[in-house]
């Protein structure tokens, strides 16, 4: 009993049905089938193309290429094998050849098809591959490869934009630059407040914030030249009127000694730079701020922007975030301690990352692990939600800190918290409200500008019909006068004024002529 082979060949441009001749003997004969495989005239002898379903658009071929590499079937494949391939007969089964395994089980679940991927098909498919643009009429190598790179970029772009709102690595480099300038801007102020105290070291006890100690040390630059009109820039830089009265006073009294311009002009540069730091600084946090708030709001919500961004980062990504269990979450930053714990079977860290939040800060030494472990796990269910929605929103972070507080006055007061089911229902109906009312505003907007439109475009209808009848009536004007100008009632040497005073004299004189 023959079977039949036909050979499944999926293109960037559409997908390619082959039959293959003598398969029983292919089978025994592999080696010759590659070494035949180089050569057009042998291998058509052997493989015939039998239909070509071609992709109508980017979209489609798009949309068919992410179900093949997902193992499913998708309708077109399923319509076009549906109609090319020929059916199975007992005298003659038919065997169906494709490239991969998922795809083979999807098309013989749906298809009742027998598929296979072994033996002689992958050689079969390699020769296609290598002769499919001659084998297809109409199809060039030209053309063959703009379609291959317009699908690979799209599916590329599409596979990185698999996550929504991806930009989760611009939070991890902000983070790192965040602890950066912290260590850097800390050591500079120290810097600074050591250089400048050799002039003026009673400033240091005076003014203890360093970003103010750099503004006030850029500020007095000498301390002699400081007056009584100065302190009204104190006062401005410190908001503090004793303090900045402090400071004068300080400055007639001071055991600094007396500096040079040179060293003076380095310590201003000095300071300025630190400035300059401290408030790029805060610019950076706010742009983490608004980046959590667009990338993970719920993980904002629940535990801050420093702490969560700081989870995203060891994580890795937001993705990688989700997919951890909250027993990693818990203990995640402190690696060293629980592989050190591991190793002479001590107690475990309680937590690593978390421990910056305020929740643990708030709890007694003996609910500190306790806490962790219930924050550990809110953490995960809002990183999830913020993984995965279409919609992202503060409603279910909101709603888990509100649980975590509640379970902190229980672990301190014993009130009986919510349950997570009732908590989780009422922030879904909320989000859902907020989603309808969002809604509602847009197409509210919309109706608004349509009707804008439409009342311009009737605005602009009414103009047009006006310009219409005045065109109609300078037309029928025109006629009339070039009749008098044929009638030779107007001279040609007359000027214009002269001429329309005669016209509207002809005018007047027709008119009561028709009267009488």
């Amino acid at each position: 009993m023959k079977s039949a082979l036909f050979v499944l060949y999926e293109h960037a441009a559409g997908y390619g049905l082959f039959s293959v001749k003598e398969f029983e003997e292919i089978g025994m004969l592999l080696p010759q089938v590659e070494a035949s495989i180089l050569d057009m005239a042998r291998f058509n002898a052997i493989v015939k193309l039998v239909g070509f379903h071609p992709f109508k658009t980017a979209v489609a071929a798009l949309n068919n290429v992410n179900a093949i590499s997902e193992g499913l079937l998708p309708d077109d494949l399923s319509s076009f094998l549906d109609t090319t391939l020929p059916k199975s007969a007992k005298n003659k089964p038919v065997t169906l050849g494709v490239a991969d395994a998922k795809l083979g089980a999807a098309i013989a679940e749906g298809l009742n098809v027998q598929c296979s991927h072994i033996g002689a098909v992958p050689e079969i498919l390699r020769g296609i591959r290598h002769h499919f643009t001659s084998m297809v009429k109409g199809f060039t190598d030209q053309s063959a490869a703009v379609a291959q790179l317009g699908l690979g970029h799209s599916y590329s772009r599409c596979k990185v934009k698999f996550n929504v709102h991806r930009s989760d690595n611009m939070i991890i480099q902000s983070i790192a630059l965040l602890d950066q300038l912290d260590k850097d801007v800390n050591t500079f102020s120290m810097r600074i407040r050591e250089w400048y105290s050799y002039h003026f070291p009673e400033l240091s006890k005076i003014v203890s914030e360093n970003y103010l100690f750099a503004k006030v040390a850029h500020f007095i630059k000498d301390r002699k030249s400081l007056t009584a009109e100065s302190v009204v820039g104190l006062e401005e830089i410190l908001m503090d009127s004793e303090k900045a009265q402090a400071i004068l006073d300080a400055s007639r009294m001071s055991m600094g000694m007396d500096i040079s311009v040179i060293d003076l002009m380095n310590i201003e540069m000095f300071a300025k730079r630190v400035i300059k730091l401290s408030d790029y600084r805060q610019q950076l946090s706010s742009y983490l701020h608004s980046k959590m708030n667009y990338v993970a709001p719920n993980l904002q919500a629940l535990i801050g922007d420093q702490v969560g961004a700081r989870l995203i980062s060891k994580a890795g990504s937001l993705t990688n975030l989700a997919k951890f269990p909250a027993s990693t979450v818990q203990i995640l930053g402190a690696e060293k301690a629980l592989f050190r714990a591991l190793k002479t079977k001590s107690n475990t860290p309680k937590y690593g990352l978390l421990f910056n939040s305020s929740f643990i800060g708030r709890a007694n030494a003996k609910n500190k692990g306790r806490i962790s472990r219930f924050l550990a796990n809110k953490c995960t269910i809002a990183s999830r939600i913020d993984c995965f929605t279409e919609t992202p929103s503060t409603v279910f972070g909101e709603a888990l800190k509100g649980q975590v507080e509640e379970r902190l006055k229980f672990y301190e007061q014993g009130e009986t918290p919510r349950k997570n089911l009732d908590v989780m229902k009422e922030a879904i109906a909320l989000a859902k409200l907020k989603a309808d009312t969002k809604s509602k505003k847009k197409n509210k907007r919309k109706l608004e500008d349509a009707n804008g439109v439409a009342a311009e475009m009737n605005g602009s209808g009414g103009n047009s019909a006006k310009k219409q009848k005045k065109a109609k009536l300078n037309d029928t004007n025109g006629d009339d006068a070039d009749e008098s100008t044929l009638n030779g009632s107007t001279m040609l040497d007359v000027s214009n004024g002269e001429a329309k005073k005669k016209k509207k004299k002809k005018n007047k004189n027709g008119a009561s002529a028709v009267e009488a």
